[in-house]
């Protein structure tokens, strides 16, 4: 065999095996980082929401379960945040306001956790969420003031908080969709506005065609 061929082999086995091991590192080509590979699998093992203990802007405190039977879509975010933060909330409000009224409140409602309880006191909430125009009722900011429950939740929901020296902090950020057996059920973009009003209002019709 010439060397010529036995170079075009070689390169068509090592071709083939880097399209193998490629295929099975992205989870059939649908995990292209480690991002979308740590969303595919909460999404695939679609973890429960810890029973923590929230305090919100009205200085309510009350178990996650108060939401229970209802779909809750929830962002995490830190108010002093100057950067990812506020465009996340913006893209809350326009999700929240593009779902079909009659909804809102009666099968989803809107939970934006801080995690940062130690500055993000119930006054700060408070005004943070006038400037996305959420009511407190139907969107509420929340914080988790037990250290070990906001570290649970956050763990189980993939959810990277790396304080650094300047009291902010480096995060992921997405959607997430919890249902009302308190399951996480999606995960989603939160850029593609459109694509999660799409997806959630589907998941309400759905639902309330179910129970009729």
């Amino acid at each position: 065999m010439s060397n010529k061929k036995r170079t075009t082999i070689s390169t068509v086995i090592v071709l083939v095996f880097g399209f193998i091991l490629f295929y099975i590192g992205t989870d059939g080509f649908q995990a292209y980082t480690a991002e979308t590979v740590r969303t595919n699998a909460l999404i695939e093992n679609s973890p429960k929401f810890p029973e923590v203990t929230l305090e919100d802007s009205k200085k309510r405190t009350y178990p996650f379960s108060e939401f229970e039977g209802k779909y809750v879509f929830i962002t995490f975010i830190y108010t002093a945040c100057s950067d990812v933060c506020p465009q996340l909330e913006v893209n809350v409000a326009e999700v929240y306001k593009n779902i079909p009224e009659k909804f809102i409140g009666e099968d989803i409602v809107f939970l934006s956790i801080s995690f940062d309880p130690k500055r993000d006191t119930p006054e700060v909430l408070e005004k943070y969420r006038s400037y996305f125009n959420s009511d407190g009722e139907t969107w509420r900011m929340a914080r988790i003031n037990d250290q070990e429950e906001l570290d649970s939740l956050l763990n189980q929901f993939g959810v990277i908080v790396i304080p650094d020296e300047q009291g902010d902090f480096q995060h992921n950020s997405a959607f997430y969709l919890v249902n009302p057996e308190g399951y996480l059920t999606d995960v989603l973009d939160f850029t593609e506005t459109d694509e999660a009003v799409e997806k959630v209002t589907e998941i309400l019709e759905k639902e309330a065609g179910d129970t009729q």
